[in-house]
């Protein structure tokens, strides 16, 4: 395999030469955010939704230099190092980290942003798209939520404890409850639930992560005539639900095809799906 480069505050280095010491504040507090982004047909899609997402992140963790952090930057140093990984003209998932610099305990010494650029090649997509998503409830921990809820965060331990509860019983997906017992997203997604000719989404005050393409999700439902809902949503909906399907930047819509012995429909979201692959051109016309 051949030496992949990221970017690591500005230098291109080897992936694999140490970054970090014992006083990282991303390693010890989770002092940080990221976005995770889909570069496709030589740019990054969306980019917009998450250079706004990115900046409000940082000012709401009082990070200095969130301007700096704009599209023309971010495309700048993604497509740097997508030339210098050899992928150009591929279909490539984009990890942008900004954190915290220097040391200190909880109380930080210095709020200067340090970001780290990271691009690794999107694998062929294996899964039918006939078979949809096998999914569970995680209910061993509960997400609590408060105003940080929203932020994609570098504290990710109740995504961990998900995540090894996905792979332990071979799920394609799970589903986080938040501190109410009611839904609140997937272990890497946001989610969306169809029912009575209406389609809900749990708001974010209910502790999900604002995800971008729930943002467009939710757009293009709209325009398609399709009512949409942000609300409180128990997991009994899970029983009745017509259709359901998670959402991210890089996956874009994902059909969830089974829940235990339940079984949903894939019209909404097959409709997104196919509008989704324009849906940057036809947003700019309306």
């Amino acid at each position: 395999m051949s030496l992949q480069y990221i970017n690591f505050d500005g230098q291109l280095i080897a992936e694999n030469q140490q970054i970090a010491t014992i006083d990282n504040r991303a390693l010890r507090y989770g002092d940080g955010l990221f976005e995770t982004m889909l570069w496709k047909d030589g740019d990054i899609r969306f980019l917009d939704l998450h250079v706004k997402r990115l900046q409000q992140g940082m000012q709401t963790l009082q990070l200095d230099e969130y301007a700096k952090f704009d599209a023309f930057f971010i495309r700048s140093k993604t497509e740097e190092l997508i030339r210098k990984n050899n992928m150009l003209g591929q279909q490539v998932r984009v990890r942008f980290v900004v954190y915290r610099a220097g040391g200190g305990t909880y109380a930080p010494e210095t709020n200067k942003p340090v970001y780290v650029v990271q691009v690794s090649r999107m694998p062929p997509v294996l899964r039918d798209k006939k078979l949809g998503l096998i999914v569970d409830l995680y209910t061993d921990f509960k997400k609590p939520y408060s105003d940080l809820s929203h932020l994609k965060s570098n504290s990710a331990l109740i995504y961990v404890m998900a995540g090894l509860y996905k792979k332990k019983f071979a799920y394609d997906e799970v589903f986080l409850l938040n501190q109410e017992g009611n839904l609140c997203e997937g272990l890497i997604s946001n989610i969306f639930i169809y029912y009575e000719k209406t389609l809900y989404t749990p708001a974010l005050t209910e502790g999900c992560v604002d995800g971008v393409m729930r943002k467009v999700v939710m757009e293009m439902a709209e325009h398609e005539g399709v009512p949409v809902v942000e609300a409180q949503i128990s997991p009994e909906i899970m029983k009745e639900a017509d259709e359901i399907f998670c959402t991210n930047a890089v996956q874009g819509v994902q059909w969830v095809m089974g829940y235990k012995q339940k079984r949903y429909f894939n019209k909404i979201s097959r409709i997104l799906q196919e509008k989704l692959q324009t849906w940057g051109e036809e947003a700019g016309e309306n």
